[in-house]
């Protein structure tokens, strides 16, 4: 199984990945490569009405704004991830989902 390190196209994230992976998330995000949590964070957009290109453009606009530091994207993305999250399920208790979020990966700070 070869792993290949892969850079997210929204955060810049690095993960070890194999290439069935990489290719699986490509598939989903119209050939685009992102890391768990951006792929959660499009998703999110996804279900807020918008189309998947207009949800990678308008996610990957926010991430422009915190590119000097990686630590901060994370920690601010998983925030407003974790909001979204609790107000979903305290609205619909049917919306509750599985997250696999960096399954077997390892994530990398450059």
């Amino acid at each position: 199984m070869d792993i290949e390190a892969v850079k997210c196209e929204c955060c810049g994230l690095k993960e070890d990945c194999t290439q069935d992976y990489i290719s699986e998330v490509k598939a989903k995000f119209n050939g685009k490569w992102l890391c768990g949590l951006c792929s959660e964070a499009v998703r999110d957009e996804v279900k807020k009405q918008f189309g998947m290109d207009e949800a990678l453009k308008a996610h990957m606009s926010f991430c422009r704004k915190y590119k000097s530091n990686p630590a901060i994207r994370v920690a601010d993305g998983m925030r407003q991830m974790l909001r979204r999250r609790s107000g979903d399920m305290s609205s619909s208790p049917s919306s509750s989902t599985t997250s696999h979020v960096g399954d077997e990966s390892t994530f990398s700070y450059y």
